[in-house]
């Protein structure tokens, strides 16, 4: 216990206290929370040690497999972190990727994006008291996740976006599944309103708690969901420089109020979003190859010099922009490889967010911002 001054006339006795890690394996994020009684007046996130090495680890491995490296910071995002280091590559490289294996890995993307979105609506749920939308959201994304193995071939971890292209074309039948598992998850979005949303002790524990006005959020830099929900319209996707979305017509969502009930609503929003978006990129994929010439096979993959230079790549991950600089000096790999994460961006909407705040509204501002701790400690 300590002395804090806290305003002109105003000094107080205040209380560090540290919540988490929970679990130290998983990462979880230790907050080291200052207290006036059980007012939020200061608060540092500390963000552990998982330490996955990636960017060091990357440059003693040939280009082609670093893909498996840079996809476990975030393992539940892995495809959305996959096109982002493969585009840097293609850019050192000077390949254009076709149309085809463009409107696949939009789709992939997508897909990945509402399972995302829902492990955070799961985990969001469960922080504020909500055990059954842990479970119902938990459940559904498995529909997801099924159609996204169907794809790739893997359920997690699915390196299926290589320099130049993807590795397959979509199976059999897949089109059919793909609009069955859609139509399931838009079908359940009224009965989340229902339960959850709607409810007014979830309006109760969320609306106008963790503001973070638009002016603000640029200000501090945040980025994805987070950044929209305040007012902000951008998204990595909007610039048009990887998959479809340019050819799609992408538009990002955005709701005005900044806090932690505006930050849940815009992951639901952007879940019927990717839903849109992947069925028109059904519709609308063109047929062709589905890698470039000069990176087909895996065995030219794997021999692959790359010229020297430097490459930058931004793309929009399930939290936000994902940014890539890659430098190449002229070998099979890669000189150095430098990744920031938009979990460890977010950071700082801790501290905007809950300083003034109850200490039972951590939680509720610490799910809001979806937070991934693995994908911030690198």
């Amino acid at each position: 216990m300590r002395v804090k001054e806290l305003g002109k006339d105003r000094r107080a006795e205040t209380i560090t206290l540290f919540i988490g890690p929970q679990h130290p394996g998983s990462g979880h994020l230790r907050l080291v929370v200052e207290l006036d009684g059980d007012v939020v007046v200061g608060i540092r996130p500390d963000i552990g040690w998982v330490h996955r090495g990636v960017e060091k680890i990357a440059e003693t491995k040939k280009f082609v497999q670093v893909i498996p490296l840079i996809e476990r910071p975030s393992i539940i995002d892995s495809a959305n972190m996959n096109v982002g280091y493969v585009r840097a590559v293609e850019k050192l490289l000077g390949v254009e990727v076709p149309d085809r294996a463009r409107y696949i890995r939009t789709i992939l993307c997508e897909l990945n994006r509402i399972a995302s979105h829902l492990y955070g609506i799961g985990i969001f749920g469960n922080m504020i008291g909500t055990s059954t939308i842990f479970m119902w959201s938990f459940g559904d994304r498995e529909i997801i996740v099924e159609l996204m193995q169907e794809l790739t071939g893997a359920r997690l971890t699915y390196s299926f976006f290589l320099p130049g292209g993807v590795k397959g074309d979509l199976p059999d039948g897949f089109e059919e599944k793909l609009e069955k598992g859609l139509r399931y998850i838009e079908n359940r979005i009224p009965e989340y309103n229902a339960l959850f949303i709607e409810n007014p002790v979830t309006e109760d524990r969320l609306k106008g708690v963790g503001v973070i006005d638009r002016e603000k959020a640029v200000e501090i830099g945040l980025t994805g969901p987070n950044l929209r929900a305040s007012g902000v319209e951008y998204d990595a996707r909007m610039a048009g420089e990887y998959g479809a979305y340019k050819d799609l017509g992408f538009k990002p969502v955005t709701r005005p109020e900044g806090d932690s009930f505006a930050r849940l609503m815009l992951r639901f929003d952007e879940i019927e979003g990717s839903i849109g978006l992947i069925r028109k990129a059904i519709r609308e994929m063109p047929q062709g190859p589905i890698m470039h010439e000069r990176t087909k096979g895996m065995a030219r993959q794997v021999l692959m010099k790359v010229p020297e230079g430097e490459a930058f790549s931004r793309v929009e991950c399930g939290r936000g922009e994902l940014t890539f600089f890659v430098v190449s000096k002229g070998g099979d790999k890669p000189h150095r490889v430098r990744m920031v994460t938009p979990s460890f961006r977010n950071l700082i909407g801790f501290e905007t967010a809950l300083v003034g705040h109850r200490l039972a509204d951590v939680p509720t501002v610490y799910g809001s911002l979806d937070y991934f701790p693995p994908e911030a400690d690198r």
